[in-house]
C-alpha cells in the first residue's frame, strides 16, 4: 500500500521549506519598497502599529500551538506506561489460566511487547504499517488463547484474565489514536501565513536590506516551527517517545 509523502512527519524539511518561504516574504518586502517607495510618516507609524500588533499575533500562535505539541507529546509518555503496565498485569494474570495456557498467553506476550518496542522505535513508514498488521494478528492469537480456558471456566479469577487481556487490547488502541492526534493543518497554516506576512512587512520597513538581517527573523521562526513540528511528529522526530517502560518490562521478563 503507497503511503502519502506528509511534510509534518519531516521536521528538518519543514525547517527548510519554512526559512525559505520567511526569507522570500522579507524579499518581496523589500521589492514592494523599491517599487513604491519610503512612506509618509503617518502612514509608517500605522505600519509600525500593525507590524507589532501581527508579531504579537504570531507570537501568540507559536505560543499556543506549541502547547498543543507537549501537550500531545506527554499525553503519549503516559499512555506508553499505561502500555507497559496493561502487558505486565496480564502477565502476571495467566498464572490463573492452566499451565498449558498460560504458557500460551505468556510466549505471546512477549513477542507482543517487542512488536509494541518496535512500534515506539522504527522512524520507517512502511516497517510501521507491517508492525501494525503484526500486531493486529498477535492481538487476535492472544484473545484465542485466552478465550478458550476462560469460557470453559467463567469464574471471578477467570474474568480477571480477560478484563486484563482487555486492557492490553485497548491500551494499543488509546496509543495509536494518540499518535494521529496532531497539530491541526489549518493551525499549521494559519501559523505559517501570519509568519510570512510578518517577513513581508519587516522586509518593506527595514532601513538595512543586505542580506544578513534578512535572514534573522526567518530563521528564528523556522527553528520555533521545527521545534513544534519535531514534538508532534512522534515516529520521526528527534524528541520521541522512548519506550522505556515497555522495555524495562521486556527485560524484566527475559529474566524469568
Amino acid at each position: 500500500m503507497a503511503i502519502m509523502f506528509n511534510p509534518l512527519n519531516y521536521p528538518i524539511f519543514m525547517f527548510v521549506v519554512s526559512v525559505a518561504a520567511f526569507w522570500l516574504g522579507a524579499r518581496i518586502g523589500a521589492i514592494l519598497h523599491s517599487r513604491y517607495g519610503e512612506l509618509d510618516e503617518i502612514t509608517l507609524e500605522d505600519f509600525k502599529l500593525v507590524l507589532g500588533a501581527t508579531l504579537t499575533l504570531l507570537g501568540l500562535i507559536i505560543g499556543f500551538t506549541f502547547s498543543m505539541a507537549v501537550s500531545r507529546y506527554d499525553q503519549r509518555k503516559n499512555l506508553e506506561e499505561e502500555e507497559a503496565n496493561a502487558i505486565g498485569t496480564e502477565y502476571a494474570r495467566a498464572d490463573f489460566l492452566p499451565t498449558a495456557s498460560a504458557a500460551r498467553v505468556r510466549s505471546l506476550l512477549k513477542s507482543y511487547l517487542d512488536q509494541r518496542i518496535l512500534y515506539y522505535t522504527t522512524p520507517n513508514a512502511h516497517l510501521l504499517e507491517l508492525n501494525n498488521v503484526q500486531t493486529a494478528q498477535m492481538q487476535t492469537e492472544m484473545w484465542s488463547a485466552i478465550k478458550g480456558p476462560t469460557s470453559e471456566n467463567p469464574t471471578p479469577v477467570a474474568a480477571l484474565v480477560v478484563q486484563g487481556m482487555n486492557d492490553v487490547l485497548n491500551s494499543q488502541g488509546y496509543t495509536q489514536a494518540a499518535w494521529w492526534n496532531r497539530i491541526p493543518v489549518a493551525a499549521w497554516t494559519l501559523l505559517i501565513t501570519i509568519g510570512i506576512f510578518c517577513n513581508v512587512i519587516i522586509g518593506y520597513l527595514a532601513h538595512d536590506r543586505r542580506a544578513f538581517p534578512f535572514w534573522i527573523l526567518p530563521i528564528f521562526l523556522a527553528i520555533s516551527l521545527f521545534l513544534i513540528a519535531d514534538i508532534d511528529s512522534p515516529g520521526r522526530g528527534v524528541i520521541r517517545v522512548k519506550p522505556q517502560n515497555l522495555e524495562n518490562l521486556a527485560n524484566s521478563l527475559r529474566i524469568h
